[in-house]
């Protein structure tokens, strides 16, 4: 604007200069921003907007006026009216003195180009036409640069104010209502009180045989009561994003919440602590920190050649930095509150084997897609068979493989070793996927080799389908035995059903389960619908289905837990 304002004043002073001047104050991309205001301005620009050659394809100019025939000629000349396609000015109505205000200003920006760069000459004979229409238009002219020096004003205001010119806020709210029906409580290993998990000789046939003792010191204890009461629970997620380069970000998270899993708590009771816990039936948005904050994620990501790094200092898991080659099907979305309802749906259960300090590398290389990883879930405990490099990690390896515009195909491999909590559990002790049997093995200094496949495939440009397989090969610390565990599924969502934004989600698969002996293999059907009631608020109706939760030790009843997720985003 301030470019159009420094021709009017040269016009003003000016009868015909052909060779005239110009002082330049704004680069060209400023004068196309300066335009581009201008058309949201004053809004006649709304819409699909097409270059207007000539005036007589503006029907709502009246051919009377002698307005006319100067801006014909101006746009003819020079190229610089813009209008709708089908030629009009907002619909049938005349044209109004600020519209043609605009337009005018539109033809003092072009013709100012020129000049500046010395290209096409203008006619002394345009140039007092174009006097004439700037005197004739001034006080039109001069509100519309107020306007803009207005918009200036509040652009440079909210700069100045803004939260920080390195760091984004980001924030994510989950309200649940859920309950449960049937036996989501299904049974306890404890040990006893004299006991410490160093005295515990594991005996293989224990688990094989799916019998109520075994190994020493331990006992089975039945807890199938199902009398749980309906709840309504909360997390809540605030994300710093810091870049320092243009191409790193730090990211530091917030987090606080309430909400306990439903999922059948088949777990260890070790000296009085807190239950192990299983994973059938976890949902992505269980947390429970008694709504205290506490930073839940730490991390730094930044390019390294044609590497992308990623550095966790806390809550790192293997999902930050790998592709799951999972997640396009709409089921996983990263943050846990607008996916699918639980965990096993949203990815292959390999990924969530360890998690928590370390570093991965991940490498396109065209249709490849290579990454590499280590996570420690005890790096800051410096005591003995603990740290970094000396306690419970899982070290990942995957290729993935774009087959095309719609498929993709990954194969991976995680070693990983655990002595303390469960070995599906995101590093965090806790089991957040697969059944108590398979979990409990990483109780007792359990060596595992996992090897995953997992793939999507988009039929149509909103119906995905996905399947993944897992098998894990685990050695138990003083026993040559090893235990087979195995997890597949396949889930297929269906994008924008109904809506931009809603998401229908299907899935079916057996969580990670101990195949030996007697134990059953355990069965989740889940489905859920997304709502996207607006850009920032979503309500996700949803039912989770299991069957053998516990592979079937005390001959449990089937499992139904409901969910009603409503989710806000910020």
């Amino acid at each position: 604007m301030k470019t159009s304002l420094s021709l009017w004043k040269s016009l003003s002073i000016a009868s015909a200069a052909v060779g005239v001047s110009v002082a330049t104050a704004g680069t060209a991309q400023a004068q196309a921003n300066n335009s581009e205001l201008l058309n949201q301005i004053n809004t006649y620009s709304q819409g699909d907007i097409a270059q207007v050659n000539s005036v007589f394809q503006l029907s709502d100019v009246s051919p009377s006026d002698w307005a006319f025939d100067a801006l014909r000629n101006l746009v003819e000349n020079y190229n610089c009216i813009v209008g709708y396609p089908d030629g009009t000015f907002r619909g049938n109505r005349p044209l109004s003195r600020y519209e043609f205000a605009a337009g005018l200003n539109a033809c003092l920006q072009q013709i100012e180009r020129m000049i500046q760069s010395g290209g096409s000459e203008v006619t002394p004979e345009d140039l007092a036409a174009l006097r004439r229409l700037i005197n004739e238009f001034e006080a039109e002219l001069a509100t519309l640069g107020a306007r803009v020096d207005d918009l200036e004003g509040r652009v440079e205001f909210l700069e100045d104010n803004q939260f920080s010119t390195t760091t984004k806020l980001k924030g994510e709210v989950v309200f649940a209502i859920g309950d449960s029906f049937g036996d989501v409580n299904a049974l306890d290993f404890r040990i006893a009180e004299d006991t410490t998990i160093d005295d515990v000789v594991f005996t293989p046939d224990f688990l094989r045989d799916g019998v109520a003792s075994g190994f020493g010191g331990a006992t089975i204890v039945a807890n199938d009561d199902d009398d749980t009461q309906t709840t309504f629970t909360d997390r809540v997620r605030l994300t710093l994003e810091t870049s320092f380069t243009g191409k790193d970000t730090l990211i530091t998270r917030l987090t606080a919440g309430n909400s306990s899993s439903f999922s059948p708590t088949a777990g260890a009771v070790v000296d009085d602590g807190p239950d192990l816990g299983s994973g059938v039936g976890f949902q992505t948005f269980n947390l429970d920190t008694g709504n205290d904050v506490v930073i839940d994620w730490l991390a730094y990501y930044f390019p390294l050649r044609r590497a992308n790094v990623y550095l966790a200092a806390f809550g790192g898991l293997h999902s930050d930095y790998t592709s799951t080659t999972f997640g396009a099907t709409g089921l996983e979305d990263f943050t846990g509150g607008s996916g699918s309802l639980t965990q096993l749906a949203a990815s292959s259960p390999i990924y969530t084997i360890g998690g928590g300090s370390g570093l991965g590398f991940n490498m396109p290389l065209g249709p490849v897609d290579i990454s590499l990883g280590y996570l420690a879930d005890e790096a800051a405990d410096s005591t003995e068979s603990n740290g970094l490099f000396n306690g419970e990690y899982g070290a990942l390896a995957q290729i993935a493989f774009n087959l095309g515009d719609r498929a993709e195909l990954g194969v991976t491999y995680v070693n990983s070793y655990h002595d303390s909590g469960a070995i599906y559990d995101f590093g965090g002790g806790s089991a957040v996927n697969g059944t108590a049997w398979a979990n409990a093995l990483g109780l007792f200094g359990t060596e595992a080799n996992s090897y995953g496949v997992q793939g999507k495939f988009d039929i149509t440009d909103r119906i995905s389908l996905a399947a993944y397989g897992m098998y894990t090969d685990a050695k138990v610390s003083g026993s040559s035995d090893e235990f087979d565990i195995w997890s597949y599924g396949l889930g297929v969502a269906f994008n924008d059903l109904g809506k931009e934004g809603n998401v229908l989600g299907l899935f079916a698969g057996a969580p990670p389960y101990l195949a030996e002996g007697d134990l059953k293999t355990p069965l989740q059907v889940e489905g859920f619908y997304k709502y996207q009631l607006t850009d920032g608020i979503s309500i996700t109706p949803g039912v989770i289905w299991l069957k053998d939760a516990a592979q079937g030790v005390l001959g449990e009843e089937d499992a139904i837990i409901g969910t009603l997720r409503t989710t806000f985003t910020f």
